[in-house]
């Protein structure tokens, strides 16, 4: 792995950075913040189901930093809530793959005769068309 001797030696420089900077420096305090989560840091190392970046939960985060100011008047704390709702199935059918409207839209008409222990068939992850569950049960 090309990453573990860069990681390390980073983790080095960090430890040696923080012995000749002032400890109650905001800087010492950043250094010491990202030392004490060194675990959660390098666990892309360790996990190959775990990226190195967050570059896609961030992008999915965008639109919403962006809407903020428009979403302030939701109408109230439970139509901010139900926003907030609707847009994590938005952004997790993207992340999926998915065309959000396609999916919320099959979802929407199956949904009420849906057997309630196969409800899991309708997230996301594990989602296929209407029109495609049905030709290959034909």
């Amino acid at each position: 792995m090309k990453s573990k001797p860069k990681v390390d030696a980073f983790h080095a420089w960090a430890e040696k950075q923080l012995t000749r900077i002032p400890g109650k420096s905001e800087l010492a305090k950043a250094f010491r913040y990202g030392l004490s989560r060194w675990s959660s840091f390098t666990l892309f190392l360790e996990d190959g189901r775990v990226a190195i970046d967050n570059n896609p939960a961030e992008r999915a985060l965008r639109p919403i930093g962006a809407g903020r100011r428009n979403w302030l008047f939701a109408g109230s704390d439970i139509g901010g809530e139900t926003l907030a709702r609707a847009m994590t199935i938005i952004e997790t059918a993207k992340m999926n793959g998915l065309d959000p409207q396609a999916y919320l839209a099959d979802v929407l008409d199956r949904i009420h005769d849906h057997m309630n222990n196969r409800l899991s068939e309708l997230l996301p992850w594990n989602w296929t068309p209407a029109g495609t569950v049905q030709s290959e049960a034909a």
